[in-house]
């Protein structure tokens, strides 16, 4: 009975049970402590009562240190960053200095007189532009052009990466998407407009990810803010907000809703320079130090298709550098190219190279060189090199004189011969090869598959990308068959065109060798003067196609740059 009035009890007053018992093993072990400490010798009790002064304050402390560091920790990833307001008269960069990217920059030029002359838009009902997606691949200028459209707008401009908005607490990227907005209008209300550019905008912009399990939920906030604030519930009315992105990312990556109309408008697309452009780019950059002034820099600039201007200026400091080591003044073309290799292929190794392996080196690089020279219907060799560098013995380096963008059955088939022009030539010299021959085969096995599966150049007459088909695995037997043994003929047939060419200038490849050996780097003007005097004096394909006449004549063309007054207001580009 009484156990059932007990339960009653607790169950009414289980909360006082529980302070009641509390209080009661807090009181015991009170009472325990102070009869343990009075049985302790005198010696013990006065040292306790003497250290207890110090624990306080050392406690008090440690306290202050760790709210201070959780303190600056949290404000630090919380923290409400508006990115920094750059006046136009600070950037100082005007479209007269960005070289190299022309069509980009009419496209940007066209953007400006739409922001200036907005009133004029205004009236006929148009609008202006609100985003500018900039696309193209890392050191092409996208950054450079963002602010010389600020510059020659006249309005501010307000920077931030998109990494910055990734926080590791939930909301944080949305409410700085706000607080930079919100920044913006401010100096929009002052300035007429302002311009907020975010740079590696993939990194919040991104194919939003819709997952039951809510992974990405942070991201996908932080995108959906700054979809409303560049229209949407947030876009108030005369706010001009001119909103740029800049990104490496291929388009198909990034949320489509940020592509609409209303939000970036324009995309503009920066490639790597052509051939004038890399003229330019090398032109100013070379004004800054101290060169031959007979080099050809037109030749220089065929030489280094594909590389951006942050890839020039890096090749003309770097060929400075080697010019320094050399206790030299002036650079010289040998420079730059020591410099692209350099860059391009690693710095020298400076082991001891057994003479036969250099000698099969030099046969081996020889060969593509005569073939490149005589058989490439496009490129021509600019130089040839033996120089032990991280995962090469040896290399020749060859390009385009005039840029092309179509391929047809002669490049392919004459570049594929060149691939295995190694192999002959070291089958011919020495009737045996080496390991040196596999990156050429695995390059001359691509061409050809290519060739044969996708573009329909196969001896069999299969029209139709079967890449596809092998891709899904779905390409039947039989015809995989075929394509095969259209690759393996295609593949021996320019084998033969290989130890053709070299077995018809057995001499001329003897004597590259040799030089190769004796100097260990061979620039274009010794392969021509090889080739000249000890080749067999056949027509060159390059010859064949007039492309040589181009190259001269936009060679003689280039004398408009001669006039350095073009690099007068590009001084700013240093900075």
């Amino acid at each position: 009975m009484w156990l059932k009035h007990f339960q009653i009890w607790i169950g009414k007053h289980w909360l006082k049970a529980v302070l009641i018992i509390f209080g009661s093993l807090i009181l015991w072990m009170v009472i325990y402590g102070i009869r343990c400490f009075m049985n302790l010798e005198s010696f013990y009790r006065q040292y306790m009562f003497a250290s207890v002064p110090i624990q306080i304050p050392m406690t008090v402390l440690h306290t202050v240190i760790f709210i201070a560091g959780y303190g600056f920790f949290f404000r630090s990833a919380m923290s409400k960053k508006q990115g920094v307001v750059i006046k136009p008269k600070q950037l100082n960069v005007h479209f007269s200095g960005v070289l190299g990217i022309d069509e980009a920059k009419e496209e940007c030029m066209e953007v400006v007189e739409l922001i200036n002359d907005h009133q004029r838009v205004r009236k006929i009902g148009g609008k202006i532009v609100k985003g500018i997606l900039m696309l193209g691949p890392p050191g092409c200028g996208k950054t450079l052009l963002a602010k010389a459209i600020a510059c020659e707008t006249g309005i501010p401009f307000i920077p931030m990466a998109g990494s910055e908005f990734n926080e590791m607490f939930v909301g944080v990227g949305a409410s700085r998407v706000r607080n930079l907005f919100a920044n913006a209008r401010k100096y929009a209300a002052v300035y007429g407009a302002s311009i907020v550019f975010i740079d590696e905008i993939d990194a919040i912009a991104r194919g939003r990810q819709f997952s039951v399990g809510g992974g990405g939920q942070e991201t996908n906030a932080t995108q959906n803010q700054l979809l409303v604030e560049m229209d949407g519930l947030n876009q108030t009315t005369g706010s001009n907000i001119i909103v740029i992105g800049a990104t490496n990312a291929p388009v198909e990556s990034l949320d489509t809703a940020l592509l609409r109309p209303g939000r970036f408008d324009r995309k503009v697309v920066i490639d790597y320079p052509y051939a004038d452009g890399r003229y330019e780019i090398f032109k100013y950059y070379l004004s800054k130090v101290k060169y031959d002034p007979s080099m050809d820099i037109m030749r220089l600039a065929n030489y280094t298709i594909s590389k951006s201007p942050a890839d020039i200026e890096n090749v003309v400091k770097e060929s400075a550098l080697i010019c320094t080591r050399d206790k030299r003044t002036i650079i010289e073309m040998k420079d730059l190219t020591a410099a692209l290799e350099r860059i391009d292929l690693g710095q020298e190794r400076k082991r001891k190279i057994h003479p036969l392996e250099l000698t099969r080196t030099a046969i081996h690089e020889a060969g593509h060189a005569i073939l490149v020279y005589y058989l490439h219907p496009l490129d021509d060799v600019f130089k040839v090199s033996v120089v032990t560098r991280s995962g090469t013995l040896g290399v020749v380096h060859h390009q385009q004189i005039v840029e092309m963008s179509d391929r047809d059955y002669t490049y392919y088939e004459s570049s594929i011969t060149v691939s295995l022009g190694g192999y002959a030539a070291e089958k011919l010299s020495y009737d045996t090869t080496t390991s040196g021959c596999t990156s050429d085969f695995k390059n001359a096995m691509n061409l050809a598959s290519h060739m044969v599966f996708v573009v329909g150049m196969g001896e069999s007459g299969y029209v139709g990308d079967y890449g596809v088909l092998k891709q899904y695995d779905i390409l039947s037997e039989d015809i995989k068959t075929k394509l095969n043994a259209d690759v393996i003929l295609l593949l021996k047939k320019c084998e033969d065109q290989a130890i053709a060419m070299l077995t018809k200038e057995k001499v001329l490849l003897e004597k590259m060798a040799e030089a190769l050996v004796e100097q260990k780097t061979l620039e274009y003007d010794d392969v021509t003067a090889l080739c000249k005097k000890y080749g067999v004096g056949q027509k060159r394909k390059i010859e064949e196609r007039g492309l040589l006449q181009e190259f001269h004549d936009k060679l003689e063309a280039s004398s408009r740059f001669k006039d350095d007054s073009l690099l007068k207001d590009n001084e700013h580009l240093d900075s």
